[in-house]
């Protein structure tokens, strides 16, 4: 009796011969199933964009992959240590935050990531609305389970905006900048946001949930029309498309490396990753706190990620919420 044959399992096989024909009956026999069950899975396959020529007497050959979210693909070459444990995917959900916090509560392991094609409830910071169309951007979120205090746990908002930050520089070649608390910037338009939630207790976090959402492919119309700040894709400022694929896997290395080395050195090189990219450093801003406005130069970041903002007076500020605007 043959066994039930997996996507993975042919692809697999294909990317052992890259570029070459691969016979039904090799395929049959070394997965275990019958020819007609390959068949059908190539017929499949080749509905999911999948380009596979067939020949007769030659058998079947991997041409192309279709640029879709595809956890096939996504873990073909992921070559994280922790990042990418378990890939879960949606064609449509509200939002990759909430049913990551639903597989936090159900146990599933560090590292397990969510994606969606597109959401019906994007978040942002502080309730605002984050366009998620279909088809054209990245949105993710990752279940971590750090060995931290509760106090801690908003240092791990830096990892993402770092990694975010090189992969985006990886995959355009332009120079992405970070704003405080959670955006990443292309020539001064928000690219990026990050939104990330916990889940903790008096003596430690039981896990953390790192939102990502990236406008890579969208376009100028795509956009809300009542957008608080200015915003852009990397397609927009390149005039190229972006692969989704190449892309998330190259996020997730980017992810994987730097919570690594947070677990391994602290929080002090996430803080010089950050202020790097942060072009405010050392800079005269303007801080809406809803309850007040203050005017000062910022210095960094603190231990905890607080914004440090040295007022005319000569008081460092720490700042744990507001709208940062350079002047």
């Amino acid at each position: 009796m043959s066994k039930k044959l997996e996507h993975e399992d042919i692809l697999d096989l294909f990317r052992e011969h890259p570029g070459t024909f691969v016979s039904g009956e090799e395929i049959s026999h070394k997965l275990g199933v019958s020819r007609t069950a390959v068949w059908k899975k190539i017929r499949l396959l080749r509905d999911l964009g999948y380009t596979i020529d067939a020949m007769t007497s030659r058998g079947y050959r991997l041409v192309a992959s279709p640029d879709a979210l595809l956890i096939e693909e996504l873990r073909s070459g992921l070559e994280t240590r922790t990042v990418g444990s378990e890939l879960v995917f949606f064609d449509e959900t509200d939002s990759t935050n909430t049913r990551a916090r639903e597989l936090g509560d159900q146990g599933h392991p560090e590292g397990t990531v969510v994606i969606a094609d597109r959401q019906t409830a994007g978040k942002g910071r502080l309730g605002r609305i984050w366009a998620s169309p279909a088809g054209v951007n990245l949105y993710t979120s990752l279940l971590l389970r750090p060995p931290i205090l509760p106090f801690d746990g908003p240092q791990l908002t830096f990892i993402s905006a770092v990694a975010v930050a090189r992969a985006i520089r990886d995959a355009s070649g332009l120079a992405p900048t970070v704003k405080w608390p959670n955006d990443v910037l292309l020539r001064g338009k928000k690219v990026a946001g990050l939104l990330n939630e916990m889940n903790a207790e008096t003596e430690g976090v039981r896990y953390i949930i790192l939102g990502i959402g990236v406008n890579l492919n969208m376009e100028a119309d795509q956009f809300p029309a009542d957008l608080r700040y200015p915003a852009t894709s990397v397609a927009l400022e390149t005039g190229e498309s972006v692969s989704r694929l190449a892309f998330a896997r190259t996020l997730y290395r980017h992810l994987d490396q730097l919570y690594l080395t947070y677990l391994d050195q602290g929080f002090v090189p996430i803080v010089s990753a950050w202020e790097e990219l942060c072009d405010l450093v050392g800079r005269q801003v303007e801080v809406d706190c809803q309850r007040r406005v203050l005017r000062g130069t910022v210095e960094g970041l603190d231990t905890d990620g607080a914004l440090l903002v040295r007022t005319a007076d000569g008081v460092q500020e720490k700042i744990m919420a507001g709208d940062v605007k350079p002047l």
